[in-house]
């Protein structure tokens, strides 16, 4: 699938002169409408994608299959989808590697399932849990339709409903990596930290900065694991047409923040942290998690007299 010429029950994309786009599937027989007139799948069919077509009202479409990015915005959503610039961060910076067990919390519409199927390749494995049914049943759809399985799941991917904190325990199962994308990822770090092998890694996916904060504080207070990096990312496109080269109008701007941390060994603790925190960082207004050998911020005691 994704090369060759273009066969019926595979989806296409086509894109009109004002970048108005439309997908599909190819069905022998059928025809695609449009405030442009029609055209018959038929004529798509067979032919190598990368073509334009005219309609029967003359509108100009140019046809390719649908990139994952592409698919993933436009896909029907059960819930929020992880947007294609943090899946490629997710599986870059959380090192989601060839023939990898990757275990998946919150499955969502399924947009990040999709991108870490195709990174651990066919030797790998995606074992998602999901709480809520009918978000898996949009998952299971869409997985389905973009790697073109239908009905069957994907033979490298495992879908649970149920609560990971209960139910990967209960599997016995060890991992390589743990995505968490869920509201409270802290419920479930003791369970990822007992399934995961040394040296792994537990990202978490986060909407707010108060969920970023207790996630990375309850990190460093499990002491299992390496000292939590945390992080956004912002995509800007760029008008370019001559000299008249300028910012676009438009950006993807705040869509999570991504937490990583990685598994030290079993009875091992990372190094102490050594720089204190700023004055006022663990002061009476935080009431969150704290490591019990955190550093006490330095206070200031001023021009005190002898």
């Amino acid at each position: 699938m994704h090369r060759g010429p273009l066969r019926e029950g595979e989806w296409v994309r086509l894109v009109d002169g004002k970048g108005r786009k439309h997908n599909f599937c190819l069905e022998a027989g059928k025809r695609f409408f449009s405030n442009r007139g029609h055209l018959d799948h038929d004529e798509l069919i067979g032919r190598e994608e990368g073509f334009t077509v005219a309609s029967s009202a003359g509108g100009e479409y140019l046809v390719f299959r649908p990139l994952l990015s592409e698919f993933v915005v436009s896909m029907p959503r059960g819930a929020a989808v992880v947007y294609p610039k943090d899946a490629a961060q997710i599986v870059a910076m959380a090192d989601i590697f060839p023939g990898a067990h990757v275990v998946e919390a919150g499955v969502g519409s399924g947009a990040l399932t999709c991108s870490l199927l195709r990174a651990v390749g066919p030797h790998g494995r995606v074992s998602s849990y999901e709480r809520r049914e009918e978000f898996a049943d949009v998952a299971r759809k869409n997985v389905g339709q973009f790697f073109g399985a239908g009905e069957a799941q994907h033979p490298a991917w495992r879908l649970t409903i149920g609560d990971l904190a209960e139910e990967l325990p209960r599997s016995g199962e060890h991992c390589d990596r743990i995505i968490l994308d869920m509201l409270a990822p802290w419920d479930c770090l003791d369970a990822a930290a007992d399934a995961l092998r040394p040296g792994g890694i537990v990202c978490a996916y986060v909407a707010t900065t108060t969920q970023m904060s207790r996630f990375v504080e309850t990190v460093r207070v499990h002491g299992g694991f390496t000292e939590p990096a945390a992080w956004e990312s912002l995509v800007r496109d760029w008008h370019v047409e001559g000299l008249a080269v300028r910012p676009g109008h438009k950006m993807i701007g705040h869509t999570a923040f991504l937490v990583t941390a990685r598994r030290m060994a079993p009875g091992e603790r990372a190094p102490r942290k050594t720089r204190r925190p700023a004055p006022g960082a663990y002061g009476p207004d935080y009431t969150g998690p704290r490591a019990d050998d955190a550093l006490a911020p330095e206070v200031d005691s001023g021009d005190a007299e002898d």
